[in-house]
């Protein structure tokens, strides 16, 4: 493998010229203002006026470099000269024994990158990827600790090399045409960092509470995690248990829906008792709503202050919201959800369900009605039923209902990546890319567009290699690891009053979403609530550490998104984007890129790699599926 050390001397003259972008490489200067000025003021007031609806398209498992590292304008992987990047030229061991090194490399429809293995995304993997030394994530781990897990000790196998190379591909608009359409029309942020590192459940926590359960764990000590917090029960929440509702541990007469191959397999969760984002959107009704849960001792012990207070302060009236994942009941068309005894929830992955862990939502006939299968809010939209504002999630699962085939003409790979939720390993890339067109052309088609934000974002990185630092922030007592920021994810905010063309460079988390949505509704945040208040109060008398919470409040340094919105579209003086500036057209929508054509040029952004005319150095042996398809 050699390293790009002859490109440097290009590079070093662009970035002189100007022509290499030269932010930051600490998120720590992104931080925004904690004050409000006037003009922020009077934009949320404009706001308010105008966005009613919040639909958060939520996917899986990828990196920001993995997908926009060569956006251009934004921070990537060709930002600065190599030696600039950290983690930029990565050790491997190759299959004699001999060091070399992996650089980052792009793969396109010749490898059909739409379709990967998954590759190591727990929680302890990430921090060995991240390689914290002395405080300071180095970022230079991907491959090795990849190649590792395949073969620890010794000569490693080919197949163990591969996976610490596929650990720094990436793609860019000619596989993910649709995602980088939306990123160039609309406002993409470059400093989105997973809130926990680890994999889909922590993120899937994250989107709700603005944590994994700190909290919980400070008001209850015996429920801390123990060892290496990749398996089992425990709080914060840094591995994929399933919830505790809906697994063989639920006793109660109607169990939640799960995914008939789980038990055995997974671990089962506690019952999660931190507050999240469905119990402010409840208001003032939250005290009524608790009333029909049958366990109250158990399921409503931490949040009672919150109660109390939400009665007083509180929105007058409850917001609708919505949890909308495919599988949970029975999906429609083509098979995608048999309804069989053995299949019935066969493309429902149980753990990436957020409110289900909580048991004040799913221990409650009148909360858990806010969950949903997918296809219902097909249903909803084409119907006009949606409730009249609120915020709405929106997830994938293992299969899809829109009868669509990897383009990858080999049986195996069409059998394996059916699911449409980006997860590597299962769904396929552009399969998943045209779940989320069809859901924003769903949008855009309906009234409540003109009253819509919408937010694509991810809840983890995969463990696949972004080169910005992350923010750490600190260690559970006994454990070795850091409690912290994973690497960053993308995340694309849409909307008829969003700007056009830009790239955003505040730093921003799971939290910045709830914010958003708090923000608009008027909400209490949830780090402000009595009972997580209690529990801060805690982390800093036996810690010293104030910021062992949820990351919404005002003032703990994450954006709000409010830098995504036009102040000349709020005011009236710019008229609001259409529906069809956003829409993707038909005749591409469910076309594979490999047969439409549908790529970069259409699209009408040149990748940073491109555009410089950089080499590609992609590996020699390199497999995308060397699980899937060891001999491909």
């Amino acid at each position: 493998m050699k390293s790009r050390s002859s490109t440097f001397p290009m590079m070093v003259a662009l970035l002189m010229s100007g022509h290499l972008l030269s932010p930051t490489l600490s998120a720590a200067s992104t931080v925004p203002k904690p004050l409000r000025t006037q003009s922020e003021r009077q934009r949320i007031a404009l706001l308010r006026s105008r966005v009613k609806y919040i639909f958060i398209i939520y996917q899986e498992n990828r990196s920001y470099d993995s997908y926009f590292g060569t956006f251009p304008g934004a921070e990537g992987i060709y930002s600065h000269i190599p030696q600039q990047i950290p983690g930029f030229l990565q050790p491997l061991i190759d299959t004699d024994g001999t060091t070399t090194t992996v650089s980052p490399f792009r793969i396109g429809p010749k490898e059909y990158a739409a379709d990967l293995d998954d590759v190591d995304h727990s929680h302890s993997a990430i921090l060995a990827k991240m390689h914290i030394v002395d405080g300071v994530p180095q970022m230079d781990r991907f491959a090795m600790v990849e190649e590792r897990r395949y073969s620890p000790t010794g000569i490693p196998s080919l197949k163990a090399k591969q996976f610490g190379e596929l650990a720094m591909g990436h793609e860019d608009c000619d596989t993910i045409p649709f995602l980088w359409r939306y990123a160039k029309r609309f406002v993409l942020f470059d400093h989105m960092f997973q809130s926990m590192t680890g994999p889909s459940t922590p993120g899937n926590l994250s989107i709700i509470a603005a944590q994994t359960g700190i909290t919980q764990w400070l008001l209850h000590p015996e429920q801390g995690v123990i060892g290496s917090a990749d398996k089992g029960a425990g709080v914060p929440v840094l591995d994929d248990a399933d919830p505790y509702w809906g697994s063989p541990q639920d006793k109660t007469a109607d169990p939640l829906p799960v995914n008939p191959t789980d038990f055995p397999g997974y671990d089962v969760q506690n019952n999660l008792t931190f507050a999240s984002l469905p119990l402010t959107l409840e208001g003032r009704s939250l005290a009524e709503t608790a009333k029909y849960d049958r366990n109250a001792n158990g399921d409503l012990s931490d949040i009672e202050d919150d109660i109390r207070m939400l009665g007083i302060q509180g929105v007058q009236k409850p917001i609708p919201w919505g949890w909308y994942e495919e599988g949970y009941g029975n999906e429609r068309n083509d098979g995608a959800d048999p309804t069989d005894a053995e299949g019935r929830h066969a493309s429902y992955v149980t753990h990436h369900n957020g409110p289900q862990y909580f048991g004040y939502i799913a221990n409650n006939p009148r909360m858990r009605a806010h969950l949903h299968s997918l296809s219902d809010f097909f249903s909803a939209v084409k119907h006009r039923s949606v409730p009249a504002g609120g915020v709405y999630y929106l997830k994938g699962g293992y299969r899809n209902f829109l009868g669509m085939v990897p383009a990858d003409p080999d049986p195996l790979a069409r059998k394996t990546y059916r699911g449409d939720d980006d997860h590597p390993g299962y769904s396929d890339a552009q399969i998943s890319e045209a779940l989320v067109a069809e859901t924003v052309n769903a949008i855009a088609r309906s009234p409540y567009w003109n009253q819509s934000a919408i937010i694509i974002t991810w809840d983890d990185s995969e463990g696949d290699y972004d080169h910005l630092r992350p923010p750490l922030h600190y260690a559970l007592p006994n454990e070795a690891a850091w409690l912290s920021d994973g690497p960053r994810v993308p995340l694309i905010f849409i909307s008829p009053y969003a700007r056009t063309n830009a790239v955003e460079h505040e730093f921003a988390d799971q939290g910045s979403v709830l914010k958003f949505i708090e923000l608009v509704n008027q909400l209490t945040p949830l780090s402000d609530l009595p009972d997580e208040a209690r529990a801060r109060r805690i982390g800093l008398q036996r810690y010293g550490v104030d910021t062992m919470g949820p990351t919404d409040g005002m003032y703990d340094g994450v954006t709000n998104l409010l830098s995504a919105l036009d102040p000349d579209r709020l005011t009236g003086r710019t008229a609001p984007l259409s529906a069809e500036y956003v829409e993707v057209p038909e005749n591409v929508l469910r076309v594979m890129p490999q047969q439409s054509g549908y790529g970069c040029k259409d699209v009408g952004v040149v990748p940073t790699d491109v555009e410089l005319s950089l080499p590609n150095p992609l590996p020699k042996d390199f497999n995308p599926r060397p699980k899937t398809q060891p001999s491909r």
